[in-house]
C-alpha cells in the first residue's frame, strides 16, 4: 500500500465500497447465466479500486460521466443496489426506468451522467458538463472516464484541445485495463504510456496504479484540486485489470493465465483488507460480518428486482421529449 496516511475510517468505507462491487458483479454474472439479465453487459470485476479511490476525492456535488461498463461507478456514487439491479432487470423501479439497462445507468440526484453505449461518446459530454460549470461559476468538477479503446476515437483529441483552450474542470480518466475489448494496447499504438497523450496539448498528466485505492485516491485529489482552484484539466491514466472478459459473451482466451494471476496477486480488496489487519483496524470476525451484510444487501437487491413490475407500454413514448405536452401521449 502506499505510505499515504489512511484512517481506519477510510479504509473501511473503500473496503465496504469495493466488496459490494465485487459481490453484486458477481451476482450479475449469475444472474446472466440464468438469463434473467439480458443484453449487453460488462463487468467491473478488478478495477473497483479506480471509482473507489476517486469518489472519496470528491464531493457529492461534483459530477461524474463514464462508460458502459458503469455497475460500480453506479454503486459508488451512492445509487441503491436495488435501483441499479432492477434496471439491469429491464423493471420500471430501475434507476433508468428500464429503458437503459447495464450500459445506460443513469442517477440526476446523484449527478451521475451515464453509462454511454458509445466508445467515446462521453468524453465530449464530460467536457460540455464542465464548460457548464465554469459558465454558471459553480466550483464543480467533473470526472470523464473512458477506456484505453476510446483513446483512439477523434472526439476526445479534439475535446482535449477544446478543454485546454478553455480551461476547464474536468478530469480525463483513461481506464486502462490492457485491453479494448480483445486487443491489446500493444496492437493499437506504439505510445505505451497513454497518460503522454495529454501532454501534446500541455494537460497535466500522470501514470497511476489502479490496483491500488491509495494511490488513486491521491492522484486523484491533486487533479480535483487543480480543476475546483481554476487551473483546468487533467489526464489520469490509472492502470487497472479486468478479472472477466470484455463482456459476458468474450471467453478472454486472447490472454494468458500467468497473466491474469500475476493482476489477482495486486487485487485491491485484498490490498486494503490485508494493510487495515496488519494494523490491527480489522479482524477475521468483523471481516466476516462485514461479508454478510455486502451478501445480505446484493440479495435484496435480487428480490426487488424479482418483484417489480414491468414498465408499461405508454413508457415507450415518456422521456423521449422534455415535456410532456402532447395529448395523445398521456394516460
Amino acid at each position: 500500500m502506499s505510505t499515504t496516511q489512511i484512517s481506519p475510517e477510510q479504509a473501511h468505507k473503500w473496503l465496504e465500497s469495493m466488496l459490494l462491487m465485487r459481490r453484486f458483479e458477481e451476482k450479475c454474472a449469475q444472474l446472466y447465466g440464468q438469463q434473467k439479465i439480458k443484453g449487453f453487459c460488462h463487468l467491473y470485476i478488478g478495477q473497483e479500486a479506480v471509482v473507489a479511490g476517486t469518489y472519496s476525492a470528491i464531493t457529492p456535488e461534483d459530477s461524474v460521466i463514464t462508460a458502459y461498463r458503469d455497475h460500480g461507478h453506479a454503486l459508488a456514487c451512492g445509487l441503491s443496489p436495488e435501483s441499479i439491479m432492477a434496471e439491469l432487470y429491464g423493471k420500471a423501479t430501475g434507476c433508468s426506468k428500464g429503458k437503459g439497462g447495464s450500459m445506460h445507468l443513469f442517477s440526476k440526484e446523484h449527478r451521475f451522467f451515464g453509462g454511454h453505449g458509445i466508445v467515446g461518446g462521453q468524453v465530449p459530454l464530460g467536457a460540455g458538463i464542465a464548460f457548464a460549470e465554469k459558465y454558471l461559476e459553480t466550483g464543480k468538477v467533473n470526472i470523464c472516464f473512458m477506456g484505453d479503446g476510446a483513446v483512439r476515437q477523434g472526439a476526445l483529441h479534439e475535446t482535449f484541445n477544446m478543454a485546454m483552450l478553455w480551461n476547464l474542470p474536468v478530469v480525463f480518466v483513461i481506464e486502462n485495463n490492457g485491453y479494448a475489448m480483445g486487443t491489446s494496447v500493444q496492437r493499437t499504438t506504439n505510445v505505451m504510456d497513454l497518460s503522454q497523450i495529454g501532454l501534446s496539448y500541455q494537460m497535466p498528466s500522470e501514470a497511476v496504479d489502479g490496483m491500488n485505492v491509495v494511490t488513486v485516491h491521491d492522484a486523484m485529489t491533486k487533479a480535483v484540486a487543480r480543476a475546483r482552484n481554476g487551473e483546468g484539466p487533467t489526464l489520469l491514466e490509472i492502470r487497472t485489470y479486468r478479472y472477466r472478459g470484455h463482456s459476458m459473451s468474450d471467453p478472454a482466451k486472447y490472454r494468458t493465465k500467468e497473466e491474469l494471476e500475476s493482476y489477482r496477486n495486486q487485487d485491491p480488496i485484498e490490498q486494503i483488507k490485508s494493510w487495515m489487519m496488519d494494523n490491527k483496524h480489522l479482524t477475521d470476525k468483523a471481516y466476516e460480518a462485514l461479508e454478510e451484510k455486502i451478501d445480505a444487501m446484493v440479495s435484496a437487491s435480487v428480490q426487488f428486482a424479482e418483484e417489480s413490475p414491468w414498465p408499461e407500454e405508454i413508457e415507450m413514448y415518456r422521456d423521449v421529449y422534455v415535456q410532456e405536452d402532447y395529448p395523445y401521449l398521456m394516460d
